[in-house]
């Protein structure tokens, strides 16, 4: 009885239905919780969700376009594309990248520059994006990876397009090379536009025409499964092709050019007077440019790049020599149309000149000097020095740069190439800028022979002749004649040099007896020719000789000996080619300089004449 008294069976009862109460309460609120949550998933959310699993399904995976290819004037195939096999790493796929990349050094011994290229293109890549780790795999490569694809989760071998230079040295620093995009250049480059390309072009044309050769990019849509591998193909954007281009050069007259040189070292340019398209252009030595399509390496380089002969200068564009005596036929117009001296004008040479007040002697080549009465004509022709220094030192150092400067010299000739060089027609504004002192009249002296502070480029020789050629037509020299279905570019003309035509008259036909005449400097080459040639000869000297003594190739190594050179044109009566050409440390422009130019002028006439026979055969045909 008396527990029946302290139990409150009511009390107890409302205390559960409370219990029961708040905890079905409870449970009705996570459940509208829960299903608050699932509308805001499945139906606010829905659609950004369904965007994130496509994407996790769905990748955009950029396509590479095919290089442009190159050509000569006659559709020779001077830059190609060559298949080849890549092996690249989808980071994504692979469980343990250190794992694979340490199974991949087994099986292929890679080296540490393919392993930090492909640790840097890593980082900046795109999810899912293949990282090259080797590209241009050997056969014996693809049977390996293949026998092992098995365990090497993560692994694509693609088919790609491989740069490929048929003629390799012989046009190594006129078409440039491609190569591996480095750190350096990526923050420049459009990421778009060079999704997918690991390659950009370094030097020469390649680089030049980078914009019209690489083409533009395409995609493809692919379903991969979860991970990672692609399932099937589900909409593909072909990418555009490069442009193709032809150049103005033939390849022919190239190989003459480069076998001319022999085994020395020079450049030598050759262009058409009536375009400016160059028709030849090497710098010897060379090197083999498809060694840095797919990455050189480190010994390969730093044996270019240690080699004394130096192989990786471009002489052609960035070579700066002294011109020497082929400068006199300018100076010679120059004295003509300034009225310093006239036709008829003649000099006393001794075999020295000095200054008034002035005991020093600038000497003559010729000991003893070429006698009296010495006019422009025979100061050509005979290359007399005497007679330049009187006409220079008369004319002043501003008309010397007034007339070089109107015909090249001292400023970049606006090829189609990269990193070319001014070279330096001197005056007195740029020696006070540079070197803080005045102009002296025997800086002057200097300059009238093309030696002191004046230096060119074997191109600027090139275009030097080709305005005399011209009389004085200013064009601007060109590699790539067309680009794509661009056929017929226009020749690009910078002016012309006014001049009397009894002047010009008088200098070229100086030009031509320099090769023609009795007592011309070049006469050597004349032998057996058909056709005119006019030319002048230069030698310039690489280590002074002090006054008093005599120049004595035997007693100096070969580095130290002068350099040798001359330009040409031909015909003379009306020009189609001219000619600049330096060898270095060849000592004598008639001797060593004016027979490679006879060379080529006989190979292009010879060819002019084999393709005018062959068009001839196929019209009648």
């Amino acid at each position: 009885m008396q527990d029946a008294a302290f139990k409150d069976i009511h009390r107890e009862r409302r205390l559960f239905l409370i219990r029961v109460s708040a905890a079905a309460l409870g449970i009705l609120l996570l459940t509208a919780v829960l299903l608050a949550r699932y509308y805001y998933l499945q139906i606010i959310r829905h659609e950004d969700f369904a965007t994130q699993s496509e994407s996790n399904r769905v990748h955009v995976r950029p396509i590479s376009p095919t290089r442009g290819l190159i050509y000569d004037r006659n559709g020779v195939l001077l830059a190609d594309n060559k298949a080849g096999f890549t092996l690249s790493i989808v980071v994504e796929r692979s469980e343990n990248l250190d794992q694979l990349l340490a199974d991949l050094d087994t099986l292929l011994n890679l080296n540490d520059e393919e392993l930090g290229r492909f640790h840097k293109q890593k980082s900046r890549r795109k999810p899912y994006e293949p990282v090259p780790l080797r590209i241009n795999l050997s056969e014996l490569e693809q049977s390996i990876l293949a026998v092992n694809e098995f365990r090497l989760e993560g692994v694509e071998i693609t088919a790609q397009l491989v740069r490929h230079y048929p003629h390799a040295e012989l046009l190594s620093h006129v078409l440039g090379y491609v190569g591996r995009i480095n750190d350096r250049e990526l923050p420049e480059l459009d990421p778009v536009r060079y999704s997918g390309t690991y390659v950009i072009g370094k030097t020469g044309i390649e680089k030049s025409y980078e914009d019209q050769l690489l083409g533009e990019v395409g995609y493809e849509h692919v379903e991969t499964n979860a991970r990672g591998r692609v399932m099937r193909l589900l909409e593909r954007i072909a990418p555009a092709v490069g442009k193709d281009l032809h150049l103005y050069m033939d390849i022919r007259l190239q190989q003459v050019a480069y076998d001319a040189l022999g085994e020395e070292k020079g450049a030598i340019v050759a262009m058409d007077v009536r375009t400016g398209g160059v028709l030849a252009m090497v710098s010897k030595p060379g090197f083999d440019s498809n060694l840095f399509v797919t990455g050189i390496s480190s010994k390969d380089y730093n044996d270019l790049l240690n080699s004394p002969d130096r192989p990786l200068f471009d002489r052609v564009t960035q070579g700066q020599y002294p011109p020497g005596s082929t400068v006199k036929p300018v100076f010679g117009l120059a004295a003509l149309d300034s009225g310093v001296m006239d036709m008829a004008s003649t000099i006393y040479d001794p075999g020295f000149y000095r200054l008034p007040n002035n005991t020093h002697k600038y000497r003559d080549w010729k000991k003893g000097g070429h006698g009296s009465k010495v006019d422009l004509h025979m100061a050509i022709v005979q290359s007399c020095d005497t007679y330049f220094y009187t006409a220079g030192v008369k004319m002043g150092i501003d008309e010397l740069y007034f007339y070089g400067s109107k015909f090249g010299l001292g400023e970049r000739t606006g090829i189609d190439l990269p990193s070319e060089q001014p070279g330096l027609m001197p005056s007195r504004e740029w020696k006070h800028g540079a070197r803080g002192v005045s102009w002296y009249p025997g800086d002057t002296v200097n300059t009238s022979i093309g030696q002191g502070f004046m230096l060119t480029t074997p191109l600027q020789l090139a275009v030097m002749a080709s305005r005399l050629a011209s009389r004085g037509d200013r064009l601007a020299p060109r590699m790539v004649r067309d680009i794509g279905e661009d056929t017929h570019r226009e020749k690009v003309s910078l002016g012309r040099i006014e001049a009397k035509d009894e002047h010009w008259d008088y200098v070229l036909n100086a030009m031509k007896d320099v090769v023609h005449g009795d007592r011309g400097t070049a006469k050597i080459v004349a032998k057996g020719l058909t056709y005119t040639m006019a030319g002048k000869t230069g030698t310039a000297q690489v280590v002074g000789i002090r006054q008093g003594e005599t120049y004595n190739a035997s007693l100096l190594a070969k580095k130290n000996r002068d350099h040798a050179l001359f330009i040409a044109f031909a015909p003379a009566e009306d020009p189609e080619i001219a000619v600049g050409l330096i060898v270095e440390n060849g000592e004598h422009g008639s001797s060593t300089a004016a027979p490679i130019a006879r060379a080529i002028f006989d190979s292009y006439m010879a060819l002019k004449q084999q393709d005018l026979e062959q068009v001839d055969d196929e019209t009648q045909r």
